[in-house]
């Protein structure tokens, strides 16, 4: 307090009394948020009791990140500081999400050792809005299955409705998941198999066929296969006869074996399990080792 016994307080007196540099009361002062309440003798700016509360409030906002237009409006009475906080929150999670992608993006490129163009590649793939990266599944959906009528339509759904799951703030494994099946389903040799899966599929079904066999299928194989397996019984071994008979029936079994050879290969499996991860959900099991053992029986027995 200068000594004019006024109870006026210098820039200097303010600085130490606060633990704030001078340079920064003076910024503040001169941007507005803190005016003097009068100028001493020899035109130095003074500050009173109620300057120092509201130096304190103004630490308290810059501290919490507010820009000096959110103070000056708040200090004004222009607006409150649960509304300035309201909108602060917002841009805080917009920050926080935009971190952690660039965060998933740096794992990604720290852990493959990626280039400069790759990591702009997955700079830009990691950052689409979940709008592009729904664009992106629906249209690899449509290819696969376009002008194939009586493909089992629950299958068509599923697929279409991978997309609409997609996260806005990936974790790394999400990241490194998304980008890996963009690079898939860009992939002309992988979109050939996906469209052969889908013939085979539309092939082996009519208009009346109900919706979903397709996958109760599947879970049946999967259910006898895994038996098989812990049970012990090899593919070779004259115990997998009963199984396939039990499976497939009357069914050409040359045939199933085709459509198993195309629908169940690892880069189809992978493909599941990348959905899964992107999802959230974490990887769900693709069966690789049941499918592997039905491919595997049916081999052993070519004449059949």
């Amino acid at each position: 307090m200068i000594d004019d016994g006024t109870g006026r307080f210098t820039i200097g007196q303010l600085a130490r009394s606060t633990g704030l540099s001078v340079r920064t009361i003076r910024y503040w002062s001169d941007e507005g948020a803190l005016p003097p309440v009068a100028r001493s003798s020899g035109g130095y700016r003074l500050y009173d009791a109620g300057s120092v509360a509201r130096l304190e409030l103004i630490r308290t906002l810059r501290e919490l990140g507010l820009g000096l237009d959110d103070v000056r409006e708040v200090l004004a009475g222009e607006t409150t500081v649960a509304e300035v906080a309201a909108t602060h929150v917002t841009a805080l999670d917009a920050q926080i999400r935009a971190l952690k992608v660039t965060r998933a993006v740096l794992s990604t490129v720290a852990r493959r050792g990626s280039t400069a163009e790759e990591m702009t590649l997955m700079n830009k793939l990691a950052r689409l809005s979940a709008a592009e990266r729904r664009r992106i599944l629906e249209e690899f959906t449509d290819e696969m299955f376009r002008g194939l009528d009586t493909a089992d339509p629950v299958i068509r759904e599923r697929m279409r409705n991978t997309a609409v799951d997609l996260p806005d703030e990936p974790t790394p494994e999400q990241a490194d998941a998304w980008v890996e099946l963009v690079e898939l389903l860009q992939d002309p040799e992988f979109r050939a198999q996906m469209r052969a899966a889908a013939e085979f599929n539309a092939a082996d079904r009519g208009h009346d066929t109900p919706a979903g066999a397709s996958l109760w299928f599947v879970r049946r194989l999967v259910q006898m296969a895994a038996d098989a397996r812990e049970r012990g019984i090899a593919p070779e071994a004259p115990e997998a006869e009963e199984v396939l008979r039990e499976l497939l029936g009357d069914a050409d079994r040359a045939a199933v074996l085709e459509r198993l050879e195309a629908t169940s290969n690892d880069r189809i499996a992978r493909y599941r399990e990348l959905l899964a991860v992107v999802k959230g959900g974490g990887p769900l099991p693709a069966h690789r080792e049941e499918f592997g053992w039905v491919v595997a029986a049916l081999r052993a027995r070519p004449g059949r």
